[in-house]
């Protein structure tokens, strides 16, 4: 037997097979930003397929889909001699820009604290695991306030008793992707727990992208700058030549 063969027959061996995995599917793996965009809704579908019988024990699921990753500051107001102004302000690293968990009940019954830390399925732990720093008091709080103010937004969503389970084989979720989403690709994950504890994982993604003009538009602001300065100045002036002759059209009526 060659050396790959030994290795191979090792693993056979050592590592224990799967007893359940995901079988994904998606309603659209791809969201187009066009001038009319106004949201979309994604389909998470799929199947738990098994090596064993189904444990007596409840299945459980749990599907999360999360933006691109960007630095963000958050700033507190305070009112100062009757004007409002930024009193305390802090850096979080890295906060997705959308971020959605749907589960199949109640979030204290799917998944335990300590396989959320361990998994970072929730948006706080998820935050968490993208800063290099430990952190404090302070950046908790204003941690807390993005979640806030983004789910305010629709653009964090905890949904919980949103996915379907049918003779714990098959499941089924339906996520709102709001219109204004940010362009990049959003990771999707399914993870399949008992009794809290998470058993199996399934990942892939969804392309959100700019298309026809928006793209067109998108990438001359960034790739020629001048020139895009120089068209909106001139796409200004156009709209307001031709509102003024309209108007005075209108009035010479």
């Amino acid at each position: 037997m060659t050396r790959l063969g030994w290795i191979l027959a090792i693993l056979w061996f050592v590592v224990p097979a799967q007893a359940e995995d995901v079988v994904l599917g998606l309603s659209k793996d791809s969201v187009a930003i066009t001038a009319n965009f106004d949201g979309s809704d994604i389909l998470v579908f799929g199947a738990v397929k098994r090596e064993t019988a189904i444990p007596k024990t409840p299945l459980q699921v749990i599907v999360t889909i999360s933006g691109p990753y960007k630095p963000i500051v958050v700033r507190r107001k305070a009112k100062r001699f009757g004007i409002w102004i930024n009193t305390e302000s802090a850096k979080i690293e890295a906060a997705p820009s959308f971020y959605a968990v749907a589960t199949s009940a109640p979030w204290g019954d799917v998944i335990t604290k300590s396989q959320d830390e361990a998994h970072q399925v929730s948006v706080t732990r998820a935050i968490e695991a993208h800063q290099t720093a430990p952190q404090n008091a302070d950046q908790e709080r204003f941690t807390q306030a993005v979640i806030r103010i983004r789910t305010d937004e629709n653009l964090y969503q905890i949904l919980e008793n949103k996915v379907s389970i049918d003779q714990q084989t098959l499941f089924r979720a339906s996520i709102e992707m709001p219109a204004n989403l940010t362009e990049g690709s959003y990771d999707t994950r399914i993870l399949l727990t008992r009794e809290g504890k998470v058993i199996s994982t399934f990942n892939t993604e969804i392309e959100v992208r700019k298309v026809g003009l928006e793209r067109f538009l998108f990438n001359l602001s960034r790739e020629q700058p001048l020139i895009y300065g120089l068209l909106s100045l001139a796409i200004a002036i156009f709209a307001g030549w031709g509102a003024s002759g309209l108007f005075n059209a209108l009035r010479r009526s």
